[in-house]
């Protein structure tokens, strides 16, 4: 009996591959990093930092609509006084891709909502830090780097999470290299 079953899922992962699939479906993952820019309040009290980040993108059939999961590190330091801010988190989001997967360069729009951990440290005092929901609205440009699958993306998404008091508003710009389908 568990001969049998491992035969059929076998089979079945192997039916799963060898499947031909439409233009553009599959799984595109990649890194990036670039520019963190502090926005509203958050601009008044830190200075521009720096974020770390990756994810992965599963375009649907057609290619045109893609489901996305990232996660990602930033780091800005305070304007006038020691310390600094910290922000990772994870965000899933929706991506609509303009024009034909197969452009040289591909335009897309992206929104989602995540999940971010927030700390703000200012030696000597005691740290503090929260976890809170936030959302993103973005857009970036994808070119093709080479013959293979790979692409240079360049992209920005305005980031609001909602911490205590105001909200910790800021808009990442990011160059990245993204792989697969």
């Amino acid at each position: 009996m568990k001969r049998t079953l491992l035969a059929v899922l076998a089979v079945g992962c192997l039916g799963v591959v060898a499947a031909p699939q439409a233009p553009a479906q599959g799984l595109r993952w990649g890194v990036s990093g670039g520019l963190l820019m502090p926005l509203g309040a958050y601009n008044k009290d830190d200075k521009p930092g720096w974020i770390a980040s990756g994810g992965a993108t599963y375009w649907l059939t057609g290619g045109m609509l893609g489901v996305r999961g990232d996660v990602s590190y930033g780091q800005t330091t305070h304007d006038g006084a020691s310390g600094n801010t910290k922000i990772a988190g994870g965000m899933a989001s929706v991506v609509y891709g303009l024009g034909p997967s197969t452009a040289a360069a591909r335009p897309f729009v992206t929104g989602g909502l995540g999940l971010y951990s927030v700390k703000i440290e200012f030696p000597p005092l005691p740290s503090a830090s929260e976890t809170k929901i936030g959302f993103g609205a973005g857009a970036g440009l994808m070119f093709k780097a080479g013959t293979g699958g790979m692409r240079v993306v360049v992209a920005t998404r305005f980031t609001s999470v909602s911490t205590s008091g105001s909200d910790l508003t800021f808009l990442p710009i990011t160059v990245g290299l993204t792989f697969g389908k």
